[in-house]
């Protein structure tokens, strides 16, 4: 059963991580509006953490396996949205300054540039293993 769950969840963040952080990486220097626009109102920032807080713990609590690659990147995703909207809700300056620091700089631009492909690349793997992998297929 943990198999085929894993190949679930792999369904579904695969391809939002592949399309979500290629349209990131892609869109980095337009970003600065949209992340300013974002922080002007604590409401909207409070909820965002909330539904990233609710959505990694929903990965946390349905995901409980670690076996393999895909069941392990599975996991530490559903911890690292958990943790991100944790920061989001308890720490909402430092993760303002963090963002800000990125946006002024070119250097940490183009590193977080690489850093969104390389996510790109593991969320189309994902995708892969969840849609078309032979290995513990899951029966319809």
């Amino acid at each position: 059963m943990t198999p085929q769950r894993t190949k679930v969840f792999a369904r579904v963040i695969g391809p939002y991580v592949a399309v979500f952080t290629t349209t990131i990486a892609i869109r980095l220097p337009d970003m600065t509006a949209v992340i300013g626009d974002l922080f002007a109102s604590p409401a909207l920032v409070w909820t965002l953490g909330a539904v990233m807080l609710a959505g990694g713990l929903v990965i946390i609590g349905g995901h409980r396996h670690w076996r393999g690659a895909a069941a392990i990147t599975v996991s530490l995703f559903g911890w690292f949205v958990a943790l991100r909207g944790l920061a989001l809700i308890a720490s909402t300056s430092m993760v303002e300054q963090t963002v800000q620091a990125v946006s002024l700089s070119s250097t940490a631009q183009a590193v977080a540039r690489i850093g969104f492909a390389l996510l790109a690349a593991v969320g189309l793997w994902l995708a892969w293993v969840g849609w078309f992998s032979k290995e513990n297929r899951v029966q319809a």
